[in-house]
């Protein structure tokens, strides 16, 4: 089985069929919706690797789900319609479709077209997991893969809980964790006792932001919890 994951948005059963089942003599794991609020729904908690969309669905026109797609994902769109006027190839490229197919089409072509959208998912994650085992944020760099913390040209020495609370909030930065999820994450399981999260955040907090004139890394809410401000983003002005 390939290792990608297609999702097919077609309301024409015999087109749907066709599409399937070029996808499982190739070994490409799929999914299908037969109209557009299926489609979000399977967009949403499956998250595929290659979005193939139908335009005229029953409910909804396929350039609206091109549109709230492009809102949170960069996934291939490979448009497969009967439209064929150009005007209706440009809004749906405009709209942020990848690729383009008129009905009829031949499934040589559909793969073809699919192949390319895959090697760009392939070179896109290829390129994120190089870059993922570097932290950068202003003066502080965090090196996940050897585990080492740097504020400049000098490093800093965390103890172990110290640490995953840093490599927390710095996968989620700009987002506010509340004292619940930390807890449950840092320390792998419900932990109700709150002032010991204090504690530990703050240490982190000393080590990383001493002689920082600027705003801090970690930014305390009241009775909610903490989020690692992106410190560049702030210090340059832009809100």
């Amino acid at each position: 089985m390939n290792k990608h994951s297609i999702l097919v948005v077609e309301d024409d059963r015999a087109v749907q069929k066709l599409i399937t089942t070029t996808l499982d003599l190739q070994g490409y794991a799929h999914r299908t919706a037969s109209d557009g609020e299926q489609a979000l729904m399977e967009l949403v908690t499956k998250q595929p690797d290659v979005l193939i969309l139908d335009l005229g669905l029953p409910d909804t026109d396929g350039l609206s789900i091109i549109k709230k797609v492009r809102e949170w994902s960069t996934m291939p769109i490979i448009i497969v319609s009967a439209r064929s006027e150009d005007q209706d190839k440009i809004q749906a490229l405009d709209a942020g479709a990848d690729d383009y197919l008129t009905k009829p089409f031949s499934v040589e072509e559909l793969l073809a077209r699919l192949r390319v959208m895959l090697r760009r998912v392939n070179y896109d994650r290829h390129n994120a997991q190089a870059n993922s085992s570097i932290f950068l944020n202003g003066p502080l760099k965090i090196d996940y893969s050897s585990g080492s913390v740097w504020l400049g040209e000098e490093e800093i020495h965390f103890t172990p809980i110290e640490y995953k609370l840093l490599c927390l909030l710095s996968k989620n930065v700009g987002k506010v964790l509340t004292h619940n999820y930390i807890l449950y994450e840092v320390w792998g399981k419900y932990y109700e006792e709150v002032s010991v999260l204090r504690v530990f955040m703050a240490s982190v907090r000393k080590k990383i932001d001493r002689n920082r004139s600027a705003i801090p890394f970690i930014q305390t809410r009241v009775g909610v919890g903490y989020r690692m401000m992106n410190v560049e983003y702030k210090e340059n002005g832009d809100d």
